[in-house]
């Protein structure tokens, strides 16, 4: 008999939120693995003692990580999916008819907050996952990416032009001039701008122009993607776990170089608070400076980072002496230092002691001099040409490759920080740290601790890959040194037989 079901609403309901939420919901076991009632204490200095009461700083917070955890970069979005889902309403501890916090209310609070609050956040959930031993802080890999700024390149006026213009308009009122039109749109005709205070046939940049509605947004451009203002995110993951143990936001206009110390700064403060030492930092090319590798150096972190293209070794057709400081040429010639010119050393030698050498066509030519610049950085330099230079730095080139740049990935493209939804640098670092904060907590529910039986099992994997080792090798000459060496790196690489 074919059934027919008809609707009708029941006018009492026996109903309890907490029943129809399933015990592995993941915000059920996120709502029993976070507390975040620290908050209150840190939060209590920006509310007074009387008026209305605002939204609780702990459903705030946790609205926040639903927006990344969902991949959701609006306020209106975030309460709209919250409305519409169980789980979520129960993590946040709101009941089902019970009315949800107005989305305004979340941006205000947003702006409220200092920037130390989400950090403190990102912090206890950090210490987390290290009480469970997930993070283990010896090696660590720094990468760096665009984030979008809430601001379009329309909005951008230049900055001379805009102070020009209030001035004069300025001036204009108070002279009372009778002409109505705008004395700033006046202005901008007589310098040749646009109505938006570009100049036309212009190409503005971050030292000429700037927007109104964002002043710290910055213009840049990745390799075959078109010209936007970011905001420069910088993140540091733990390559054993994979974990986000420091994210930072700067302004654009930097290199990832430059960033480079302060991110250190944050980093080793972040693991020093749970007695972790870092031993190595993996990084590109882009964090390559002599500034940078200063810094490794002092705070004793042993970096793998490979040197910018303009670095040269070694000068073709010349030696350097490091212990006398000069320049060895083919023919036997020294060119001795003669000074520092900003950065770089310069050592010279003249055209006159030149004539008759077999390269004078090639090296000097008909200069009076011939001249090698190099930085005063190059001891830095060359250790780390060196250091790149060994079989450790290309492995660990490809664990960088594996361990930071999956994890921007996921930030970006799942965890809403492609864009973020606020202004100024300050709301960009909030949005970052709770995005990361996020990440964390996806992998922090996801970890199953080792046991007995885990470590029984992949021991039991490496005999059985020892024994068919040992069989191959009886087949070989033992006594082939590059053999016994491919069997060294066999033991040292394999996941299993990792001593």
């Amino acid at each position: 008999m074919q059934g027919k079901k008809t609707y009708q609403e029941k006018l009492f309901v026996n109903f309890q939120l907490s029943d129809y939420v399933p015990a592995d919901n993941f915000y059920r076991r996120l709502k029993e693995q976070l507390d975040l009632r620290f908050i209150y204490p840190l939060t209590a200095e920006y509310y007074g003692t009387e008026g209305q009461k605002s939204i609780d700083p702990v459903v705030f917070m946790k609205l926040m990580l639903v927006g990344y955890l969902e991949n959701l970069n609006s306020d209106r979005r975030i309460i709209s999916a919250s409305r519409l889902r169980m789980d979520i309403l129960y993590f946040i501890g709101y009941d089902l008819g019970e009315e949800l916090p107005w989305h305004s209310t979340v941006s205000r609070t947003r702006q409220l907050y200092g920037e130390h609050v989400f950090t403190a956040v990102f912090k206890r959930v950090l210490k987390q996952c290290i009480d469970k031993g997930m993070i283990s802080g010896r090696r660590q890999a720094v990468d760096g990416f665009f984030i979008k700024a809430n601001a379009s390149l329309d909005s951008m006026v230049e900055k001379e032009i805009l102070e020009d213009a209030t001035t004069f308009g300025r001036e204009l009122k108070a002279n009372e001039d009778e002409d109505k039109e705008s004395p700033v749109l006046k202005l901008k005709e007589k310098q040749g701008c646009d109505d938006k205070g570009l100049k036309l046939e212009s190409n503005p940049g971050n030292d000429t122009h700037y927007s109104p509605s964002d002043p710290d947004a910055k213009m840049s451009v990745k390799p075959g993607k078109p010209t936007a203002l970011n905001y420069l995110g910088q993140v540091s993951v733990d390559t054993a776990s994979h974990m986000i143990t420091c994210a930072k936001v700067f302004l654009a206009d930097k290199r990832d170089s430059q960033c480079l110390p302060a991110v250190l700064t944050y980093l080793t403060s972040n693991l020093k608070e749970n007695d972790i030492a870092i031993q190595e930092v993996i990084a590109d090319t882009n964090y390559s400076s002599g500034t940078a590798l200063k810094t490794l150096q002092a705070i004793g972190i042993t970096a793998y980072i490979p040197n910018t293209g303009r670095f040269k070794f070694e000068r073709e057709g010349f030696i350097y002496h490091s212990e006398d400081d000069y320049y060895e040429c083919r023919n036997g010639k020294a060119l001795t230092f003669s000074g520092i010119s900003e950065n770089d050393k310069r050592y010279v030698i003249a055209g006159k002691h030149c004539q008759g050498c077999p390269f004078k066509n090639i090296c000097i030519g008909d200069k009076k001099y011939m001249a090698i610049k190099t930085t005063i950085d190059k001891p830095y330099y060359d250790q780390m040409h060196l250091r790149m230079q060994t079989k450790k730095a290309a492995r660990l080139m490809k664990k960088r490759q594996s361990t930071v740049e999956p994890v921007i990935g996921t930030l970006v493209n799942y965890l809403g920080i492609k864009k973020v939804n606020s202004k100024g640098l300050d709301q960009a670092n909030k949005c970052l740290n709770i995005a990361a904060t996020a990440y964390n907590l996806k992998k922090l529910l996801k970890y199953k601790p080792r046991t007995i039986k885990s470590d029984l099992q992949e021991l039991n994997k490496a005999s059985k890959l020892l024994n068919k080792v040992i069989s191959k090798a009886d087949k070989l000459i033992l006594s082939d040194n590059n053999y016994l060496s491919r069997l060294f790196d066999i033991f040292t690489k394999h996941p299993v037989i990792n001593f």
